[in-house]
């Protein structure tokens, strides 16, 4: 067994490389292999979204606090709030993150399949974003 202790893990800050704006991500979990699951909540300051990326597994977005903004390519702009739980499929190409007014918490949850999790890509523009 092993508990991580709420405080016990640092904040990082989301890499220029893969979000516009301010993010946060606080690590929840991310046991050794076998186990392929990993998770963080992750804070976006108003504007501030991902690039566009893919999981090999797909991902589950749990929304906790505010409101933000998902887009699958192809796909409308879908406005999210707490308590929604957004699924991508495996392979399916999105973004996601705050309105440009009010910040979004969720918690995002995926599996690596063979060491990686994510796929990153462009930056959403603000044109894309704008909708």
């Amino acid at each position: 067994m092993d508990i991580k202790r709420s405080g016990s893990q640092p904040s990082g800050k989301g890499p220029e490389e893969y979000f516009t704006g301010t993010v946060r991500i606080d690590p929840l979990m991310s046991p050794p292999e076998p186990a392929r699951v990993a998770g963080a909540c992750v804070t976006f300051e108003p504007g501030a979204r991902t690039a566009w990326h893919t999981h090999p597994l797909g991902q589950t977005l749990i929304v906790t606090a505010g409101c933000g903004r998902v887009q699958r390519q192809g796909g409308p702009i879908e406005e999210i709030r707490p308590g929604d739980v957004v699924w991508f499929e495996p392979g399916e190409k999105h973004w996601h993150g705050a309105t440009p007014t009010t910040a979004m918490t969720h918690i995002a949850i995926h599996e690596r399949l063979n060491g990686s999790s994510v796929d990153w890509m462009e930056h959403v523009t603000d044109e894309e974003y704008r909708g």
